[in-house]
C-alpha cells in the first residue's frame, strides 16, 4: 500500500539530472577535476572533498563545477573510485621498489642418522 502510494506521486517527475545532457556535463566535469588533480600532484592538498580526498586550492573552481553538475551520490561515487584507482596504483609502484628473488619457506627435510 505504502509503494503505490509512493509510485503514484512520483509518476510525473523527471529526474532532469539522469537524462543524457545532464549526465555528459556530469562526466565533463568530472574529468575536468580529475585532470586537475593528476596535473597539481606537486601541490600540497589543501582541500578536503568527500571520503577523504584531499585536493589542492588550484583545483577548487574545477571541484565546485564539478559538484555543481553530478549528484552528491556519483561524486562520493567518483571520489571513492579515484581513491581506490590511486590506492591501487601506489602498491602496484610499491612493489615494483621492492622486486627481487621470490623467498619461498622451504620444507622441512627429514634426514634420519646415519649409522656407524
Amino acid at each position: 500500500m505504502a509503494l503505490e502510494t509512493y509510485a503514484s506521486g512520483k509518476q510525473d517527475e523527471i529526474h532532469t539530472d539522469v537524462l543524457l545532457k545532464a549526465r555528459q556535463a556530469c562526466y565533463k566535469a568530472r574529468d575536468a577535476f580529475y585532470s586537475c588533480l593528476e596535473k597539481q600532484s606537486d601541490k600540497k592538498p589543501t582541500e578536503i572533498g568527500s571520503v577523504g580526498l584531499l585536493y589542492p586550492t588550484e583545483c577548487k573552481g574545477s571541484r565546485e563545477e564539478f559538484v555543481k553538475h553530478c549528484r552528491a551520490s556519483w561524486v562520493k561515487h567518483f571520489d571513492r573510485q579515484y581513491c581506490m584507482t590511486k590506492r591501487t596504483q601506489r602498491l602496484l609502484d610499491d612493489r615494483e621498489t621492492r622486486r627481487g628473488p621470490l623467498l619461498l619457506p622451504q620444507p622441512h627435510t627429514f634426514k634420519p642418522p646415519t649409522s656407524p
